[in-house]
């Protein structure tokens, strides 16, 4: 993320980091040394749930930070958030962490609750920043992020599948399942490793795919956990965002069965990425899918516990050498 100078870099930033525009919801983002890390959302909260305000600060300390912000985007019928400034403040100070800013939203007016000087933070408010000139907005599409959705709604929307592709559904019937009694095993594995490998190159020219057969195989070999387990560890900071925009068109591209696979290496991409929400959704897709899949699973559970994106990268980053010898083994 950018660097961030004033409430209103902050309130552009805030959208990039959840994936939408926020309403009803509290926002709270740690930072580390001046670097901003993870945003936590939840809805807004109608009461100061003293266990709630505790669990919000302690996913702070998991993340290792210094110091947080928080913006509140309140709803229409609360006008003012500072039941909440004071115990969910004291619960972040009291593990040694700064709150460096603490903004409120409503109405599209914000004001800071920390500033006492009228003349930048008047009572009443100042209206939102416009997204579309904003040095934060510009930074980050052209570091390849996408641009904020309008909302929760539509970033649901976004991962809806697309019309039933008929020739790809006969093409998948056509890719012979991996027999795990047999002696070609570690064959079919390589070729779906080498599908995913294919299937990247194809998207990095031309931002999609039209090889159904290509498709096909990388869905049914996806099913396969060493397959899937290396298409993860294929992400590198080079190019993370590359990879996640092919496996957001995947899983709208997949039929019913093959999905899960595909929107857990969406949901893992994008927690890496810093895009929680989008994780979030991502995983959803996961169980519409399948609702046993283990993966989707101990996701959840990684995302609910407040893991560090970063630990997760790193933990990824150790297994992939090991699949890849197993994978390529001569």
């Amino acid at each position: 993320m950018t660097t961030l100078t004033s409430p209103d870099d902050l309130l552009i930033a805030v959208p990039f980091l959840v994936g939408y525009h926020p309403e009803n919801s509290l926002v709270l983002i740690s930072l580390c040394d001046g670097n901003i890390g993870m945003a936590m959302r939840i809805d807004f909260p109608r009461d100061a749930d003293p266990e709630q305000m505790d669990s919000l600060a302690s996913h702070l300390v998991r993340e290792k930070a210094d110091a947080a912000m928080v913006v509140a985007y309140l709803p229409n019928e609360i006008s003012d958030c500072e039941y909440l400034m004071a115990p969910l403040t004291e619960a972040i100070e009291m593990r040694d962490i700064a709150v460096r800013e603490f903004l409120q939203v409503h109405q599209l007016r914000w004001r800071s609750m920390i500033c006492s000087d009228k003349s930048c933070c008047p009572p009443e408010g100042s209206p939102l920043p416009d997204i579309n000139n904003s040095r934060v907005a510009a930074e980050q599409v052209l570091k390849g992020r996408r641009l904020p959705y309008l909302d929760l709604e539509h970033l649901k929307d976004s991962m809806a599948a697309f019309p039933p592709n008929e020739k790809l559904k006969r093409k998948i019937g056509k890719v012979a399942k991996i027999d795990y009694e047999s002696t070609e095993v570690l064959e079919k594995q390589r070729e779906g490793a080498l599908a995913v490998t294919d299937l990247f190159h194809q998207f990095r020219t031309l931002g999609s795919c039209s090889d159904e057969g290509l498709i096909a195989l990388v869905l049914v070999r996806l099913q396969d956990l060493q397959v899937r387990d290396y298409a993860m560890g294929i992400t590198d900071p080079e190019k993370i965002e590359l990879l996640a925009s092919m496996w957001h068109w995947l899983v709208k591209t997949a039929p019913e069965g093959y999905v899960a696979p595909v929107a857990t290496l969406l949901a893992a991409i994008s927690y890496e990425n810093g895009e929680g929400a989008f994780a979030a959704r991502a995983l959803d897709r996961a169980f519409e899918d399948d609702l046993t899949y283990p993966l989707a699973k101990l996701l959840r559970r990684v995302f609910a516990a407040g893991w560090p994106p970063e630990s997760f990268a790193q933990m990824r980053a150790d297994l992939h050498p090991k699949i890849c010898a197993t994978l390529f083994a001569d």
